[in-house]
């Protein structure tokens, strides 16, 4: 048999533990703490953090908390990708990736039909690449092994556009092809970065607002002049699209913190948030 070419983690053991009992309970722990608000419709998509854990966990518990049990054959992480690269979109050119928790494999039928419409309608291909650093898209897996009822298969996107049309596209593109599938779109960012925990509220008030009003526009509006910021705002926007050719019809926000509830350093801080994207029953 041949083996299975896995991107292995850079990042297990020190974003969060790399031991998979303890990182299990770990997980657990924080979906434990989390006390979601009642939720009005079906849950298409959600909004979770990628810091590591002892900084954005309790919210990215209340990410992933209402899809905890759901059937689900495939999940689309839309993530930004923090180091410089000329692409717009980015994909892994593994076969899956390893978690502590174990392995999930890569749609690569899915993953090479959305890189070929996609090219075709923009001109624009997914970039694959091999052993990224990028934590943001990894972030979320444990999360998602333990709440899912079910192995699933993976769409992983890492976006670095800001470009409306080309965000759009790809939403719509990806919308056509999973439509018969049992998926959960998921969109991983961070809020504001490195304010005063004053500034942070105001700044992630912004961006979430724009979030709650199931505008991707209004998202990337935000962030190009200034008043609100997410560094994964390309991956929000393109989940949001995605969504909305799903039949969504609006988002509902979870939870919001900042890094000073775990540092007590209230001078420079990050802020994260949690969402679900719905669709009316």
């Amino acid at each position: 048999m041949t083996a299975i070419d896995l991107r292995p983690s850079p990042i297990a053991g020190t974003w969060y533990d790399g031991n998979p009992t303890r990182l299990a309970k770990q997980v657990d722990a924080y979906l434990q703490k989390a006390h979601p608000p009642a939720l009005e419709g079906h849950i298409l998509g959600v909004i979770a953090p990628h810091a590591g854990y002892i900084y954005s966990g309790i919210t990215a518990g209340f990410a992933f908390k209402p899809v905890q049990g759901m059937d689900v054959d495939l999940v689309v992480i839309f993530s930004p990708l923090h180091a410089y690269h000329p692409a717009p979109f980015l994909t892994t050119a593994h076969q899956g990736y390893q978690t502590p928790l174990g392995s999930i494999l890569v749609d690569q039928d899915v993953l090479r039909r959305v890189d070929v419409e996609l090219c075709k309608i923009s001109g624009v291909r997914l970039t694959a690449v091999h052993n990224d650093p990028e934590h943001s898209l990894e972030i979320e897996l444990p999360f998602l092994q333990r709440t899912l009822n079910k192995e699933f298969k993976l769409l992983p996107i890492m976006v670095r556009t800001h470009a409306p049309d080309l965000l759009c596209q790809l939403g719509k593109i990806i919308a056509g092809l999973i439509q018969n599938k049992k998926y959960l779109l998921v969109a991983s960012t961070d809020l504001s970065h490195f304010k005063t925990e004053q500034v942070a509220h105001q700044y992630d008030s912004v961006m979430l607002e724009a979030i709650q009003h199931f505008s991707p526009e209004e998202a990337l509006q935000a962030e190009q002049t200034g008043t609100g910021f997410a560094c994964g705002v390309g991956a929000v926007a393109a989940m949001l699209w995605t969504a909305r050719f799903m039949g969504a019809t609006s988002v509902q926000i979870l939870h919001h913190s900042t890094s000073a509830e775990t540092t007590g350093d209230r001078s420079s801080v990050v802020g994260y948030g949690a969402a679900v994207v719905l669709k009316q029953e």
